[in-house]
């Protein structure tokens, strides 16, 4: 049976724009490839670090949302740790309220901005 996960990971700050997006579609294919349904792919972008990782206060952020079967994990994460680009992951399963959080977030549910300018 398929479940939702949402996986966030940080790469390296010294990678080109190139680097970084062959670094993601890497990470796609390895989803597409093992039978994930993607749902939902964010660039965050570069951002702080909450703490020096690799000497690096820095780093670029990637949210990939997608269906999968739990024995996926398993091999998504074995890749980031191959992967020399990686600095951090997280793979969280989420339950119902998180993806409806999620697909509340993605329809603009929360964004201020909209919110008033309805009201005006």
């Amino acid at each position: 049976m398929n479940k939702n996960y949402e996986t966030v990971f940080i790469m390296t700050p010294v990678l080109s724009e190139v680097q970084m997006e062959d670094a993601v579609d890497k990470f796609r294919k390895v989803l597409t490839d093992n039978g994930a349904e993607l749902v939902n792919d964010e660039n965050w972008g570069l951002r702080k670090l909450a703490y020096p990782i690799a000497h690096k206060s820095t780093g670029f952020y990637h949210l990939i949302e997608f269906k999968s079967a739990p024995e996926l994990i398993e091999t998504l994460e074995t890749e980031y740790r191959r992967d020399e680009r990686i600095m951090r992951f997280l793979t969280v399963s989420l339950d119902k309220h998180a993806v409806a959080y999620n697909e509340k977030r993605r329809s603009g549910a929360f964004n201020k901005d909209k919110k008033e300018e309805a009201a005006a």
